[in-house]
């Protein structure tokens, strides 16, 4: 028989197996609830997903078409902004309204090296970004040397330039991937044409009446990469 100490010790240890239990049934219930808010909390609101996690201030981030909006990654971060992704996404504010003429640009700096090129720039004369008619110019660089520009309507897109294109302007990825290009889009020294500029040189121009110019200015970055962007701003 056993004596009354290995009785007590055998109820002791009954009772913490049970104590254990009921505390991984509430971390189980807890972190499914994590679970649910985590998803719940991307919104669509007139075809706008925000990002699960939190942007920072006056932000949307909207990826493209069956883009999951929990893998993007945009947080405020000296000097400027960290961005990983996930899905090509497009991130704006509404204040950066362009309503005449005006000059826009950011410094890119690719952190990592992608499977593939994937360009990385600005976007300007930005629609209805919240529905399925949204409608941009795109302005993007990527870690070969290339510039790219095209016009989005709805879910197409339409080449403003013959695909991407070569340019000694803009410097190519190192070993690592890294690599950094200030991009600027310039419809106000001159109003009557457009200048597409990487690192200070115009790699194209256009007519002014050519881009669709009024509505937002933002950034348009495509997917799975690691960018740090510097200096966003928009001058009228």
């Amino acid at each position: 028989m056993r004596s009354s100490s290995q009785k007590q010790e055998a109820k002791r240890i009954k009772a913490s197996r049970i104590f254990r239990i009921f505390v991984s049934a509430i971390l189980l219930v807890t972190s499914r609830g994590a679970s649910q808010s985590t998803d719940t909390a991307t919104s669509e609101q007139g075809g706008t997903i925000q990002a699960a996690a939190a942007l920072p201030p006056g932000w949307t981030a909207r990826p493209d078409e069956g883009g999951d909006p929990t893998k993007i990654r945009f947080t405020a971060m000296e000097p400027g902004y960290h961005l990983t992704l996930g899905p090509a996404t497009i991130l704006y504010r509404s204040e950066d309204l362009a309503n005449g003429p005006f000059h826009t640009l950011a410094t890119f700096h690719q952190m990592k090296k992608p499977r593939h090129p994937e360009g990385y720039g600005l976007f300007v004369g930005g629609k209805q970004l919240e529905g399925k008619n949204q409608t941009y110019t795109y302005f993007l660089v990527r870690q070969d040397g290339a510039y790219l520009i095209k016009q989005r309507k709805g879910d197409s897109t339409s080449a403003v330039t013959k695909g991407w294109t070569l340019s000694s302007a803009v410097r190519k990825a190192d070993a690592q991937g890294k690599a950094t290009n200030l991009l600027e889009i310039d419809a106000k020294r001159d109003p009557k044409k457009v200048d597409f500029k990487v690192n200070g040189q115009s790699v194209y121009s256009a007519p002014a009446d050519r881009i669709d110019l009024t509505g937002i200015v933002g950034l348009r970055v495509n997917h799975t990469l690691d960018v740090h962007i510097e200096g966003f701003a928009v001058h009228q």
